[in-house]
């Protein structure tokens, strides 16, 4: 967190002063030259702590008078000095990336650099960067990258980026969850295998990030090989080509690994660089100046290999060569169009990649805009409702050989929710290994993004996946939680409208008790209808107090003022009971009350005085609502008002448990509850009973703290079976109205 802070801080000064000296710098050159200088200072102080520039080197440029100058200078040393693609400013036949033709151009002022460097070094620093683990690095870099620089007007100022905003914040992936994926495909693949076999495994991120899963994957990599040599027990030449006398891995062969296997992509080009760096920051690791002098003196090496040809920035999703024929989608540069079959063509050699892992970005639908149409022609899973998530399952799998294995952490709610419906149907013929459902648990700290791990293997012969609820986070290993706890399930036993992942038992009851009956949707003709949905509270829902002001100052006030009920106060047979009230007027109230006045304002406060001195401060939002009647203080269009006047059964939209109720008030309900029109106790207790709380647990999607989303999707589908016989029909009658006194007598 400090360490967030601390970029968040030099990220602040370095855009505004950039900015502010370089007049002609544009918003892309300006996000680029920030983030380069900090990764730059960064990876220096990493070496210096490591052993492998002098100590303090970096804070030298401090004793220059143009301060920037001379860290520049540095710079281009470590250019000549590491080949990393970080420092990058000349023109090199073995590296397409462009230079950096910015940097040396920039004018920064000294204080500026100042402050960064001197927070390096103690007595303002207490990080050892030696033993700082990269992954630490990462995951403040995660963060980091959430936000942009914006430029506005005279100003450079540091905003969440659009997608991150609708998200809620940026979900750095826990250790825990990256190492139980690479574990059970990475490891999966190289199991039984040679040094040689594995150096032909393809490994890729999609949407890579900060690289934590691909640092992961190298990580796990470095240790099998460092393992397989040492049990294998290499001689001579081949020993000390891999490795060091102390049994470290050589650079050498460092390197090879890195460039053989790891591969990623990202569509925020910063995200590709600080890849860049955690990658090389990791091969570097273990190295010493001794090591690095050797390489650059007998070898004629640099010490890093460039990752240009591995690790590259565009939209996995979107297609360069079906992008230019079919589709045009006005500013390229926001959607960066890629070409996997151009951009990997060693990959493709070998007909796709071996392993895809990863944690694509949680894009809700509303934000993909322009790219739908294509979404739409390109992917089988396609639903105008989906997040892009769906998007990444297809196209991730579909990066696979024949042989290849997926794994993936995104969020569940593709299981059950509506637009989750193509995707179901398109994993119905997928090998699907292991589904990992976490529910609601926190496994994104500070957030409840419902996740599950997803594998996918193509060598998979047979139609089980091995399902995992995941109850408490509170485990040692993640793999051994799953041992215990799985259960199996055939693919071919799941309902495309909505996955249920229980045991085969579970399976085949609910599939018994959905075929019998009729669901609630047909046994009350469709009639489920959902709670008033104002557009703006604050002028329509009031409280008593406010009521009773409203109806001493007219009394006609009481024509227009309901009882309103929200979801929280609707509990199963419990009494209802709500403390806020509407004011209606529906479309056309006013144009038929008032002949369709020229003057309709005016005959409305001549005719409800009271409630039109109280909704006129609230006219201009009202009149911003997208969802009015004819007139500002009319609601929406519903063909149902008079619905809510009658006897009818209610529920919450979010519930825990099975919560319905019998309103016989003629209550109005706010826009987080449901309800149907009947007066059947029966019914009523049928709703209400743990039969049917079983089938809400199973086809519900669910929130926080396992609240069933009951919605009209799902309510809908509920097998109803009315008992004919009447003795069987008079008892649950008689059983509910003894809940409805006892509760009243309770109350």
């Amino acid at each position: 967190k400090d360490f967030l802070e601390k970029l968040d801080i030099w990220r602040k000064e370095l855009a505004a002063n950039i900015y502010k000296n370089n007049p002609a710098i544009n918003e892309d050159e300006l996000n680029f030259a920030v983030q380069q200088t900090i990764d730059r200072i960064i990876f220096l102080r990493i070496a210096e702590d490591r052993g492998l520039e002098p100590y303090a080197q970096l804070k030298s440029c401090l004793q220059n008078e143009e301060q920037y100058k001379e860290l520049y200078r540095q710079f281009r040393i470590a250019d000549d000095k590491y080949n990393s693609g970080l420092f990058h400013f000349k023109k090199e036949k073995d590296n397409n990336k462009e230079p950096d033709n910015i940097s040396g151009k920039l004018t920064i002022e000294n204080k500026v650099i100042k402050s960064i460097i001197s927070s390096l070094y103690p007595p303002n620093s207490d990080y050892l960067f030696n033993v700082l683990p990269v992954e630490i690095l990462g995951s403040a870099y995660e963060q980091f990258l959430g936000k942009q620089i914006i430029v506005k007007g005279s100003r450079a100022i540091i905003e969440d980026k659009p997608e991150v905003r609708k998200a809620g914040g940026v979900y750095y992936t826990p250790q825990y969850i990256v190492e139980y994926i690479i574990e059970n495909t990475v490891g999966k693949m190289c199991a039984d295998k040679t040094p040689k076999d594995v150096s032909k495994l393809k490994i890729v991120d999609p949407a890579c990030g900060s690289g934590s899963f691909l640092l992961g994957a190298y990580q796990y990599l470095l240790t099998w090989h460092m393992m397989y040599y040492v049990n294998n027990k290499q001689t001579g030449k081949q020993k000390d080509a891999v490795l060091t006398p102390d049994g470290s891995l050589t650079t050498a062969e460092k390197k090879r690994i890195l460039l053989n296997n790891i591969y990623g992509v990202d569509i925020d080009r910063n995200a590709v660089e600080v890849t860049k760096l955690s990658l090389l920051l990791k091969c570097m690791e273990g190295e010493t100046s001794a090591s690095i002098n050797t390489q650059m003196t007998f070898f004629h090496e640099r010490v890093l290999p460039s990752l240009e040809n591995n690790i590259k920035s565009g939209n996995s999703l979107i297609d360069v060569d079906f992008y230019d024929t079919e589709f045009d989608f006005g500013e390229e540069k926001k959607i960066k169009p890629f070409s996997w079959q151009q951009g990997f063509p060693e990959v493709y050699k070998q007909k796709g990649f071996d392993i895809v892992i990863g944690n694509p970005p949680y894009v809700r639908q509303e934000m993909l805009g322009d790219i739908k149409p294509y979404l739409q022609k390109k992917y089988k899973v396609y639903h105008g409702m989906a997040d892009l998530y769906n998007y990444f399952i297809e196209k991730g799998i579909g990066l696979l050989n024949d042989n290849g294995m997926f794994g993936i952490i995104v969020a569940n709610k593709w299981m059950r929710a509506n637009y989750g419906e193509p995707l179901r149907k398109w994993l119905k013929h997928q090998p699907i290994k292991q589904i990992i459902d976490f529910g609601d648990l926190p496994v994104f700290q500070n957030a409840t993004t419902y996740p599950c791990i997803f594998i996918s293997d193509k060598k998979q012969t047979d139609n089980l996946i091995e399902v995992t609820k995941v109850k408490s986070l509170d485990f040692t290993k993640l793999d051994e939680y799953v041992k215990q706890n799985l259960v199996a399930v055939k693919n071919n036993s799941l309902d495309e409208s909505g996955w249920n992942l229980g045991s085969e038992t579970e399976q085949l009851l609910l599939k018994k008790l959905q075929t019998t009956g009729v669901t609630l949707g047909e046994y009350v003709k469709g009639k489920i209808y959902r709670g008033v949905l104002t557009g703006l509270n604050e002028a329509f829902v009031i409280d008593e107090e406010t009521k009773n002001r409203l109806i001493e100052e007219d009394k006609r006030s009481k024509e227009i003022i309901k009882p309103f009920l929200g979801g929280r106060e609707i509990k199963r047979y419990k009494p209802l009971q709500g403390d806020n009230f509407l004011i209606l007027f529906p479309k056309g109230f006013t144009n038929k009350k008032g002949n369709n006045s020229r003057y309709a304002w005016k005959w409305l406060e001549e005719n409800y005085s009271a409630i039109a001195n109280h909704l006129k401060p609230f006219e201009v939002k009202g009149k911003n609502r997208t969802d009015q009647g004819d007139y500002w203080w009319e609601l929406r269009a519903c063909d149902y008002y008079n619905q809510f006047e009658e006897t009818k059964i209610i529920w919450p939209e979010n519930s825990l448990p099975n919560n319905f109720m019998l309103d016989t008030s003629k209550l109005y309900l706010n826009k987080t509850c449901f309800f149907l029109p009947s007066n059947e106790k029966s019914l009523l207790g049928i709703l209400n009973s743990k039969l049917i709380l079983f089938i809400l647990d199973k086809i519900c999607g669910k929130i926080r703290g396992g609240y069933f989303m009951m919605a009209k999707q799902y309510i809908q589908t509920l097998p109803i079976i009315i008992p004919k016989a009447k003795p069987f029909n008079d008892e649950i009658v008689q059983l509910v109205e003894t809940m409805l006194q006892l509760q009243k007598d309770k109350q």
